[in-house]
C-alpha cells in the first residue's frame, strides 16, 4: 500500500514517505475493548469532536514550521483505526498542486523529469487509490511557482479528464486557487467545479497576456452556474470582463476583478454581504441613470473599496458623485492618466462627501499622469477635506507631482489624525524643502501610534550644527516608529542626522532616502545615497547605546537627578502648538521652548546653504 498522506514535493524525505508500506488500520493496531482503557482514552473514543479538536491543534501548531510538518499527523494516522480518518482528513485538506496526489499512486504509473509525467495508462486500481484521498481535499492551490510546485505534464491532465466516476475530481472542494502557466491548462479548471465551492481565485502566473477568448468566457459563465455558492472571487486576467459571471452570484462577500460593466456595478451595489470590492471602471463615462441609481442605499456592508480607471480622473469623480457609503478603507487608482493631477483636489473633496467621516481609516491615492508638467505640484491644502476623518490610520499618496508640504500643514495633519499609523507621500524628483525636523517631531508627538512615515524633510538645521550635549526636545522619544523614508535630501554629516533620529525615535529599524529611481535624475545620487545608508547603520548603533544607558540608569543610578536630567529620553515634553503666524512650535502656551531654539541646540539653516559649492 502506498503512502497515505500528501508529501511536499520539496521535502528531502519525500521518497522515504512515498515507499512506506504502512497498513493504516491494521488489525493489530485496533482499539482494545473500551472497558480495559483509561477514562481519558475512552473519552477520545466516544467524543469524536474532542478527537478532531486535538488533531486540529496538532495540525495548526506544526503547519508552516518546517518541511516535515506532516510527520506528527502521519504518526497519529498510523496509530489505530480510530485516529486514521481525522488525521488523514487534516493531512489532505489543503493541497498545493495535484502532484502530491499523483505521487501517492503506484510508482509504476509516473516519473519525474523536471515535471511529473505518466509512464502508462491509469487503471481502475489506480483510480481506487485516488478515491481514498480525493474526498478529503477541501482546498486546492495550483498558483504556486514551479520552484515549489512540481508541474504536471499535459498528458496527466488529459488522463484526469476521464475518471470512472462523475466529476468533480475533488467532490468536497470548497476553495480553488487556479494559477495558469499556459493556455493549455485553463480548460481543465472544469474538473474541480463543485456546488460546494465558495472561494474561486483565478490568476495568470506565466509571462505575457493569456488568450482569453469566447471559449474561455463561456467556461467562466458555466462555472458561475455550477458554483452558485461562491462568496469570494478574484480574477487576475488583465483586461478580461467578468460582468456576466458576477451577475450570477448573490452571496458574494469579496470581489477583486478587472473591468466590469455598469450593470455589474449596480448588481454588486445591492448585495447585502459584499464587504470587499476591487474593480476597474468602464472606459466610458458612467450614465446619468446609473449615477442616479447609485445615490440610493448601496454597498451597505462595504468595508474595503478599491476603484481603478484609465486615462481620466473624471471617471472616478463621476462614480463617487452620488455615493453615500461607510467603508473602512478606500483606494483610488488612475493608470495612464491625462490631466489627472489638476483634478486630484476635486476627487479628494468628493471622497470627503461620499464617505462617512467616522468609519474611514485608510486612504490610498495612486495617480499617474502621462502629460504632467515636470514642475507640476499640488498644494497641501488639497488634503484638508480629509481632516474630517478623525479615525484615519493610513494615508498613502502616490502622485506624479510634488506635494507642497510645510511645517504648518504637517502639524495640522498630525492634530487631525491622532490614530495615524502610516503616512506616505511618494518622493518626486522635484521636491519642496519646507518641512523641518521640528515639524517631524511635532508629527511624532501627536501621533503616538505612527509606525511608518515617508515625508521629504530638510535636514539643514541638524546637518549644519555640531551634535548638542543636550538631549533634543527635553528627552522626548517616540516608541512606535520603525520605518522612515525622507525622499532625497542632501546632507554632509550622517553622524549628526543619525544622532538626532536615534534620540527622538527609539525603535527605528529602517531608514531610506534617495530612491534608486532617481539614479539618472540627480548627479549626486551615489554620494548622497551612500551617506543615507550610513545614517541607517548609525541609527541602529546609537539606539542600542541609548538603550544600554537607559538600562544602566534604571538598575543602578535611578536616584542621580543630574544624570537623569542630562540623558533621560523619557522626560516631560510639551505638546506641539501653532503660533499666531501659523508656524509649528514645541513648548508651552507662553512661548517657552518654542521655534527652532526650543532647547534642541539646532538653528534653522536655509536649504540652499546646506551644501557647499564643492559638493554641488
Amino acid at each position: 500500500m502506498e503512502a497515505e498522506y500528501p508529501p511536499n514535493s520539496d521535502d528531502p524525505q519525500c521518497e522515504t514517505y512515498l515507499h512506506q508500506e504502512a497498513h493504516i488500520g491494521q488489525e493489530e493496531s485496533d482499539v482494545p475493548p473500551s472497558s480495559s482503557l483509561p477514562a481519558s482514552t475512552r473519552c477520545l473514543i466516544v467524543i469524536s469532536e474532542l478527537r478532531l479538536k486535538i488533531f486540529q491543534l496538532v495540525h495548526d501548531t506544526f503547519t508552516g514550521v518546517s518541511k516535515n510538518n506532516n510527520k506528527t499527523l502521519l504518526a497519529l494516522a498510523l496509530t489505530c483505526k480510530l485516529f486514521t480518518g481525522p488525521a488523514l482528513d487534516l493531512l489532505w485538506q489543503d493541497l498545493r498542486g495535484l502532484a502530491p496526489l499523483i505521487r501517492c499512486l503506484p510508482q509504476s504509473l509516473w516519473k519525474v523529469t523536471g515535471k511529473l509525467e505518466l509512464q502508462r495508462t491509469m487503471t481502475f486500481d489506480d483510480w481506487s487509490i485516488f478515491c481514498k484521498y480525493n474526498h478529503r481535499v477541501r482546498s486546492l492551490n495550483t498558483a504556486v511557482y514551479e520552484t515549489v510546485r512540481l508541474p504536471l505534464d499535459i498528458e496527466i491532465w488529459r488522463a484526469l479528464s476521464y475518471p470512472p466516476f462523475s466529476l468533480p475530481l475533488l467532490p468536497n472542494l470548497t476553495s480553488l486557487t487556479w494559477g495558469e502557466y499556459n493556455n493549455e491548462t485553463f480548460p481543465y479548471v472544469y474538473l474541480f467545479v463543485t456546488p460546494k465551492l465558495m472561494t474561486l481565485d483565478m490568476v495568470r502566473m506565466g509571462p505575457g497576456t493569456s488568450t482569453f477568448g469566447p471559449s474561455e468566457q463561456s467556461m467562466l459563465s458555466c462555472i458561475s452556474m455550477l458554483c452558485p455558492s461562491i462568496s469570494h472571487f478574484r480574477f487576475g486576467f488583465y483586461g478580461k470582463d467578468t460582468s456576466t459571471t458576477l451577475q450570477s452570484w448573490s452571496h458574494l462577500k469579496s470581489v477583486k476583478t478587472e473591468q466590469i460593466s455598469e450593470a455589474a456595478i449596480l448588481h454588486l451595489s445591492k448585495l447585502p454581504l459584499l464587504r470587499v470590492l476591487d474593480f476597474k471602471l468602464p472606459s466610458i463615462p458612467m450614465s446619468a441613470n446609473t449615477q442616479k441609481l447609485l445615490q440610493r442605499s448601496v454597498f451597505c456592508a462595504i468595508e474595503e473599496l478599491g476603484v481603478e480607471c484609465e486615462e481620466s480622473l473624471a471617471l472616478l469623480d463621476a462614480f463617487f458623485e452620488k455615493l453615500c457609503i461607510a467603508p473602512k478603507a478606500i483606494s483610488c487608482v488612475v493608470t495612464d492618466g491625462v490631466d489627472s493631477i489638476p483634478a486630484l483636489p476635486g476627487l479628494i473633496s468628493r471622497l470627503s462627501n461620499a464617505c462617512a467621516h467616522s468609519s474611514l481609516e485608510q486612504v490610498r491615492l495612486s495617480i499617474s499622469d502621462l502629460a504632467v508638467d515636470p514642475d507640476a505640484s499640488i498644494g497641501a491644502a488639497s488634503f484638508q477635506p480629509l481632516f474630517a476623518f478623525r479615525n484615519l490610520r493610513r494615508l498613502n499618496v502616490e502622485a506624479d507631482c510634488n506635494v507642497r508640504l510645510n511645517d504648518t500643514v504637517l502639524l495640522q495633519m498630525a492634530k487631525a489624525w491622532p490614530l495615524l499609523e502610516r503616512l506616505f507621500f511618494r518622493p518626486y524628483c522635484h521636491l519642496s524643502h519646507d518641512v523641518t525636523p521640528h515639524a517631524f517631531v511635532s508629527l511624532l508627538q501627536h501621533c503616538p501610534c505612527l509606525v511608518s512615515v515617508s515625508v521629504f524633510i530638510n535636514w539643514s538645521t541638524i546637518d549644519g550644527r555640531e551634535i548638542s550635549p543636550v538631549i533634543p526636545y527635553q528627552g522626548f522619544a517616540h516608541k512606535a516608529l520603525s520605518e522612515a523614508s525622507f525622499g532625497s535630501p542632501r546632507i554632509r554629516h550622517p553622524t549628526r542626522i543619525a544622532a538626532f533620529i536615534s534620540a527622538i525615535a527609539l525603535n527605528v529599524e529602517s531608514i531610506e532616502a534617495w530612491d534608486p529611481d532617481y539614479y539618472d535624475v540627480h548627479p549626486g545620487f551615489e554620494k548622497y545615497s551612500t551617506r543615507w545608508k550610513l545614517v541607517d547603520h548609525l541609527v541602529k548603533s546609537f539606539s542600542m547605546v541609548r538603550e544600554q544607558e537607559r538600562r544602566t540608569k534604571l538598575n543602578g543610578d535611578a536616584g542621580d537627578e543630574e544624570f537623569r536630567g542630562s540623558y533621560d529620553h523619557y522626560g516631560v515634553v510639551q505638546p506641539a502648538q501653532e503660533t499666531e503666524n501659523g508656524e509649528a512650535t514645541v513648548g508651552d502656551d507662553h512661548g517657552e521652548s518654542s521655534g527652532e531654539d526650543s532647547g534642541s541646540g539646532y538653528e534653522y539653516v536655509p536649504y540652499e546653504e546646506q551644501v557647499t559649492p564643492e559638493e554641488e
